[in-house]
This record gives C-alpha cells, structure tokens and sequence, in this order.
C-alpha cells in the first residue's frame, strides 16, 4: 500500500511538473508557482466568529491586531465553516477531505479510546510527505493517540502536543473553567479514574500529558507554560525548514480557545482566580493566541513569505456552555432555538456552531485587504493545497472537498452548491446530516440544542418538512420561512433531492471507513503508572 501511494504521488508530480500547471474544479488551468509552497494551518479550538476583531468593523476592541494585519494583507473568508461542530470529527474531516460518514470519525474520542482515524484514510501530510514535504504537527491532534493511530504515524515527521483537549486531563495548576477543575491530587491512590464528576469541569484525574513525538515529556503539563512551547518550537521548526531548503507543511492545532484558560495574568489576578466575570481572561487569553499567530507569521515573512501560504481558521464554534470563558457568535444568534432554550453554537448545527472565522495570507499571490464570501468548508484545505503543491489525491475513494484555489488566489466566488452539516454533539444521532445549506438558505431536518450558559437546553424535534431559513435576511436563524410560499417550496425540493444523493453516495461508497470507538482504561497515556496521577518524575 505505502510503495503504491508513493509511485502514484510521484507520477502525478512528475506530470504537473511537466505541465506546471493542475486543472481547478472549474476546468480552468491555473498556473503554479516553479517552486512548491510551504503550508502553514493554524486551527484554532472553539473560536467564535465574533473573536476577530476583523469580523466586527467599528468597534474599538483590539484583541487580534497580528490576525487584523493578516486580514489586512490578505484575504479574510466570510463564509467559512468548519467541517463539523466538535473536535475529532471537524480535524478528520480537514485532514481527509471526507464527512465523518465516509472517513469514520462521528464524535469525539477519549482518554481512554484505543484507537482514533481508521488507519484506512489517507491524510494530507502522508501525501505531502510522500511528495517530499517535511511535515511537522504542534498541539492537539483527538484523532487517536496508541500506536499507528499517534501523529507521527499518520504522516507527520514530527509532533509536540496534547492528545486530546486540555480539559481530558488534570494539571497540578488548572486555568479558568466552569465548573472549575480542580488540581491533579498528588496523593491520589487511584491512577485511573476516568468519570467525570459532576464537581470537575475536566474529565479525567490522569494527568494532562505533553507528547513529543512519541514519548511523553511532561505529566501533568504545565498549562501555564504551554503557549510559549508552542512558539518556540513553531519557529525553530520555520527556520529549520527554510535551512534545509524543503518545503513544508506546519500543522498548529491551538489550545486557544478551549478551556480551561491559561493566559498571562493582569498584576491584581493569580492563577486561583477562577470566577472573574468581566471578561478580561477571554480577551487576555484572544491576545495570547493572537501574539503566537503573530510569531508565526513573522518568522514565515523572514525565511521565505513569497512561497508560504498560511491559513487561519477554527475547528468549530464557541462553548456556550462556559459563559464568560467562552467567544462570541457575532450576528449567528441561532435565535430560533435560544428563545425555546439551549445553546446555539459548538455541538450544534446553528451558524454560532461552524461558521468560523478565517484569514489566509499569502504575499504576492493571494490580493492583499480582499474579502470573498463564497461558501467554503474547512474539508476543502485538503484538496486546495494538495492542487497547490501539484499532487493528485488518490482516486480510489470519494472526497467532498473543492479545490478553492481560484477563489483565493483569483476572487472567484463560486464554492459549494450544496454543503451539509452532520451532527457530532448534543442533539439526534452522531453523524446525522441535519443540515442542509444551499446558497443563503438553510434546511434543518433536526433541532435541539447544547446547555446554554446556566445549563438550559433545548429539547430535539424533528422536521419534516424542514425549517428553511434565508440567511442574507435572517443571519440570526429566528423566522423559518412559511412551508407553504412558492420560495419554501423549490428549496425544499432542491435541498431534500440533494441531501438523498449525497446519502445514497455514501451508503454505496465502496471506500468508507469505520471508527473504532472502543476504550480500555490502559490505553490512557501514562508515563509512570506508580506516581499519582501519571506523573514523570518522583515528587519534590
């Protein structure tokens, strides 16, 4: 299989080499750089479209200024979403370029999960790393931590990061939560004990591992220091690259904007602060993540910016649940199910919980102080700077993915026809399509909700017919068009034929894959089972 995919990428780079050129979704030829790019994503977790300072014009906030100059300098999509509304389904779906019922991946894994990503998908770094690319991974990767499921295993040359979010594990210093977690206990006779408690806003009292590689180098991490780890490592490994003279692709999966916060104190605050309700941690912790894209971005524009494209977006929506630690939605209220109760952003369908914000930059190629509001998903990274870098994905399966290359290197505006939103959190079955989106309408087949903010949550319902909503008059989602006007009614037929196809294409898709969702207390990561909590070294 690995002499196979390495023979078939190497001949479709020795046929775009000759042809220095790849044909977009469109049919039409665009031309490619001689040299390959360096790719840089950086996906930020549980982001709201109204973290941004770019999104919402006129107001004085200023906790993105290094993501604001990137928008200035480039290309800010309006009409981006991510691929699904919770953690391991949305990363499967922008590695693969397939919906979590074709690549396998419908919810989240644990600590305790044993294996993660069918190893029957094919990723973008393993084709990129096939084709010569140095692939490198920092932060949290949730799609499987044992053995062939790890990073370094799935196509990346390197990796530093959390398995998992930072809440699947307790720290001997926790950040801000609700409810808060408390701290690794270090007398704690019981190593594993992985249920959640109703008093701990973090899963687990295995304690917070950082994996390099393969091995774990801190158990529990300290999440206080983290942020810098991730900045320094991403810019030795910008620098190496350039060094080396390969090109690469830099995968930084953030811990912003996911509780529990860590972010640098004001002088009044300590780190046992965990209740302010002004605001100032989320803003802190949005400036903090902001001042590592900003690292990024800078270390890009000193080694090689004319050849690097970096890409800005968000795995899903905020976590209302948090209340004051979590973003904000911006116009994307999803009003029709706050007024019966419930959330209305991660875990759920409404816009709060996918459309995300996204910046990309790219000097020289991609125009500077551009917007593009064409309908974009975060499965389509994957085909884009596979077209890019002049390689053929396999076509022994069935992506859902579009090449966007056109649309940010040329303003075309044209995306999906037809984009589907599955469930993968609070409400009907994981993996669900619920969602239907066909230009500025939206169909929902399925309501329901997450907690809200002081745990209200609404109840599911099931549509049928759907509720249909016009999003260029109703971005807030609260007054369903009437069923029976000419308008419900072609978009109804429309939305419902196409969202049989698609069903009917996966249910005969010889290529999907199936999660293994099973979970083994010993398959938690722990570095030394005598210490308490899993801990690295002996105490004192």
């Amino acid at each position: 299989m690995a002499e196979a995919l390495t023979l078939f990428v190497l001949s479709g780079m020795l046929l775009c080499g000759l042809l220095l050129c790849t044909v977009s979704q469109h049919g039409a030829s665009v031309e490619k750089p001689r040299k390959r790019p360096n790719f840089i994503i950086i996906l930020a977790d549980d982001i709201g479209w109204d973290d941004l300072d770019a999104n919402k014009p006129g107001e004085k906030a200023n906790n993105t200024p290094n993501l604001n100059l990137m928008a200035k300098q480039g290309l800010r999509l309006t009409d981006f979403h991510s691929p699904a509304s919770t953690c391991s389904p949305s990363r499967a779906a922008i590695l693969t370029g397939r919906y979590g019922l074709r690549n396998g991946v419908t919810h989240n894994f644990a600590v305790d999960s044993v294996a993660g990503l069918p190893l029957s998908e094919v990723t973008l770094p393993q084709l990129l790393q096939t084709a010569g690319y140095y692939t490198a991974m920092i932060g949290k990767w949730h799609l499987g931590h044992n053995g062939p499921y790890s990073p370094t295993n799935r196509g990346f040359d390197y990796y530093l990061g959390i398995p998992y979010s930072n809440d699947m594990g307790c720290t001997d210093t926790p950040g801000y939560n609700l409810p808060q977690c408390i701290p690794c206990d270090e007398d704690e006779t019981q190593v594993f004990r992985l249920k959640r408690s109703l008093h701990e806003g973090c899963y687990s009292k295995v304690g917070l591992p950082l994996i390099e590689n393969i091995s774990i180098a801190e158990q529990p991490l300290d999440l206080w220091t983290l942020t810098e780890r991730y900045r320094s490592t991403a810019v030795r490994i910008i620098h190496t690259a350039r060094e080396q003279g390969q090109p690469y692709l830099l995968y930084i999966a953030l811990a912003h904007m996911h509780v529990p916060l860590a972010p640098p104190l004001p002088p009044h605050a300590s780190s046992t602060t965990h209740h302010p309700d002004d605001g100032r941690v989320y803003a802190a912790s949005l400036r903090e993540m902001d001042n590592l894209v900003g690292a990024v971005k800078n270390a890009s524009d000193v080694t090689d910016k004319d050849h690097t494209l970096i890409w800005f977006t968000g795995d899903n929506g905020p976590w209302e649940q948090k209340c004051q630690y979590a973003g904000g939605v911006g116009p994307f209220k999803g009003t029709w199910q706050t007024s019966r109760g419930g959330g209305s952003a991660k875990q759920t369908t409404w816009e709060g919980g996918h459309r995300v914000p996204t910046v990309l930059y790219w000097p020289g190629r991609i125009p500077a102080n551009t917007t593009n509001s064409a309908l974009l998903s975060g499965m389509d990274i994957f085909p884009t700077l596979l077209s890019l870098a002049g390689i053929t994905p396999p076509p022994d399966r069935r992506y859902d993915g579009i090449d966007a290359t056109n649309i940010l290197l040329y303003g075309e505006q044209t995306g999906h026809e037809f984009l589907f939103h599955p469930n993968s959190g609070a409400a009907g079955s994981f993996g669900d399509l619920q969602t239907v989106r066909r230009g500025k309408h939206k169909a929902f087949y399925i309501t329901g909700s997450a907690k809200a903010c002081g745990g209200a949550t609404g109840r599911q319902q099931l549509h049928d017919p759907p509720l249909i909503f016009d999003l260029e008059h109703d971005n807030a989602e609260e007054t369903p068009l009437e069923a029976g006007t000419p308008e419900y009614q072609a978009v109804a037929e429309s939305i419902a034929r196409k969202r049989e196809e698609l069903l009917w294409d996966i249910a005969t898709d010889r290529s999907v894959s199936t999660a293994d969702y099973s979970t083994d207390q010993s398959a938690a990561p722990c570095c030394d089972l005598r210490q308490a909590v899993c801990r690295c070294r002996k105490l004192g």
